[in-house]
């Protein structure tokens, strides 16, 4: 029972194997639809960042809203030899962090953390921001990637901040054949759920799609929508997708576990 012949896509391109592993070993027939699209670094623009953090005027706020930006300006910074100068920078700067891959690194480096977002959204995190007194003219150094970073810029500019956009990396878009091969799987029904593990692939599956209306009613009805994070469940929920499970834990494993006892 619970997952014993059921065909779940997976939207996913990091861990994609290992989330078709456990479905597999739980009775499972996974599905691939590798929908996050590519990771693109740009040594010029992450070294530009790390120097304007070192050596510009100073930032009040550094405000980290990916591990892999994190991670990704750490290398950069060991690449010029200034990696002490950059953690201590951090560590001298009021951090607001958004995500638990971003807590983790700043945990790894015992740094401490003045603003967090407690359930990983980035309102929340804006939210605990907001609630400081006087902004006006403070700086805040804003690592983000392609997807909503000017938005969030611009709502740190509405409450008064001079915000440095970081872009350390982008994502390139993924095989249009791919995603239009799932399109039409959930518009049609042939799968029993579909794993996403970032509101990226939901982005990316609903950007300029003639099957949006059939895809939500395929959700609803029938295509159980599994969304690994508050982020990607409130990303389908704005989608108009209710049919959906949210695992409590956001592992891996302990996510297929859930699924299974949920589906039986």
């Amino acid at each position: 029972m619970g997952l014993e012949s059921k065909k779940i896509g997976v939207a996913a391109t990091r861990q994609a194997d290992a989330i078709a592993t456990l479905i597999q070993k739980n009775g499972g027939i996974p599905s691939l639809f590798s929908i996050q699209g590519d990771q693109q670094l740009n040594d010029d623009i992450c070294e530009q960042n790390i120097r304007e953090l070192l050596y510009s005027n100073p930032f009040d706020i550094v405000l980290l809203t990916t591990g892999i930006g994190i991670e990704t300006l750490e290398k950069t910074a060991i690449s010029m030899n200034l990696h002490e100068e950059f953690i201590e920078k951090l560590r001298n700067t009021s951090l607001a962090v958004r995500g638990q891959k971003t807590l983790n690194w700043i945990k790894k480096h015992s740094l401490s953390v003045k603003y967090v977002s407690e359930d990983g959204t980035m309102e929340n995190l804006l939210m605990n921001i907001a609630s400081e007194g006087e902004r006006s003219g403070q700086r805040v150094f804003l690592q983000a990637y392609n997807l909503d970073d000017e938005v969030l810029k611009f709502k740190l500019e509405e409450q008064g901040y001079d915000v440095y956009l970081s872009k350390p990396y982008s994502f390139i878009a993924p095989s249009p054949l791919t995603v239009e091969n799932l399109q039409k799987e959930i518009s049609k029904r042939t799968l029993d759920a579909v794993v996403f593990t970032s509101k990226t692939q939901v982005q990316n599956l609903f950007n300029d799609s003639t099957h949006t209306e059939e895809m939500i009613r395929g959700f609803n009805e029938e295509v159980l929508a599994v969304a690994v994070g508050k982020v990607t469940a409130s990303e389908l929920e704005e989608k108009g997708i209710n049919n959906l499970f949210q695992p409590t834990v956001q592992k891996m494993g302990a996510m297929i576990v859930e699924l299974r006892e949920y589906l039986k």
